[in-house]
Formats: C-alpha cells, sequence, structure tokens
C-alpha cells in the first residue's frame, strides 16, 4: 500500500461497546473492540507501522465505513444473516489468512466450529492451537466471525474482545442462551 492510498477510520456505537472500523481504498481492513481514545491511537499507529500508511478520520458518508456501520446495526438489530462488505486483507498473511477466510466463507450466522476442524478444513489437522493464534489476530471481528469457534469439548474459548463480548455474541446469533444479567 502507498501513502496515497491511505485509510480512513470512524467510531460506531454498539451494544457491545464502541467499535473502530478502518478501510483503504480496497475495502474494510480493521474493526477493533472497546475503541476508547487510547486504544484508537495504539489501533492507528499499529496501522501506520504494518501498513506504512496514515489514518484520517472519515468523511462523511465514506462508502465503506457507511456500509460497514449499516451491515453491524443490522447485524445487531437481528436483520442481517451476513456480511456483505469489501474487505482488505492486507492485515493477514499465510496460515492466519487461510484459516479466517475459510472461517468467513464456510460458518454462517448460527453456527460455530471447533478450533480443531477449522484447522482440519485449511489442510493442518494437528494445528487448533495455531487456529487460536489465528483468531486471536482476526483483524476483523465480527465481519470474520472468530467468536463462532468454540473449543473442542463444549467450551466456548477464547476471545480477543473479551469472553463476555464472545459471549453476547453467540447469543445474539442464538448459539448460547441470553445472559440473565
Amino acid at each position: 500500500m502507498t501513502e496515497e492510498s491511505g485509510c480512513v477510520w470512524a467510531v460506531e456505537q454498539s451494544p457491545i461497546g464502541p467499535l473502530l472500523l478502518v478501510a483503504t481504498d480496497r475495502g474494510l481492513v480493521q474493526v477493533a473492540f472497546h475503541a476508547d481514545p487510547p486504544l484508537v491511537r495504539r489501533a492507528l499507529a499499529r496501522l501506520a507501522d504494518e501498513l506504512g500508511v496514515r489514518a484520517e478520520p472519515a468523511p462523511a458518508g465514506h462508502p465503506v465505513l457507511t456500509a460497514a456501520a449499516e451491515q453491524l446495526a443490522a447485524y445487531f438489530a437481528g436483520r442481517l444473516r451476513a456480511f456483505e462488505l469489501p474487505l482488505d486483507w492486507s492485515l493477514t498473511s499465510g496460515f492466519t489468512e487461510r484459516v479466517l477466510r475459510e472461517l468467513a466463507g464456510s460458518v454462517p450466522l448460527g453456527g460455530v466450529v471447533t478450533y480443531q476442524e477449522l484447522a482440519r478444513r485449511v489442510g493442518e489437522p494437528g494445528a487448533a492451537q495455531a487456529v487460536g493464534g489465528a483468531m486471536g489476530a482476526n483483524p476483523l471481528p465480527v465481519v470474520v466471525p472468530c467468536h463462532r469457534v468454540v473449543a473442542s469439548g463444549g467450551g466456548i474459548g477464547g476471545f480477543s474482545g473479551g469472553l463476555e463480548t464472545k459471549r453476547e455474541l453467540l447469543a445474539l446469533e442464538g448459539v448460547l442462551p441470553s445472559p440473565l444479567f
């Protein structure tokens, strides 16, 4: 990516807290949970290092960020079953990218897959732990649904946005019962 192409960003409110959305000219490149000002600064600095670009606040009506915000709002309202956004995979590569692309294309809303099964699907049956690492490195959570990856023994597994957020997302999708409080 060149300096001219750059990134734009916005923070959108959601039922699970503020989300940082970042787009390049190729598509949505990052979603980050808990987007308070310190996290936003750290995330944008990391993007500058990794992509070699400086992110600017998005102008009103930016097509990718507007579409992402609208689709996220519809998802949280229970009206969207699948995201249809252009995605920029620049922050992933190799095994992580293979795993995330497989997840995005094969585990629909309301479904789950185990770390072990996802490893098998990408041709690495012994790499369940590495799949966990790929989930933790997912730059596009919610849109690329790493919350739908669970442990083989019936456990919820880990989640970069926090286990309570993972429970809320799975409850929203009907996989878990809604929290009692």
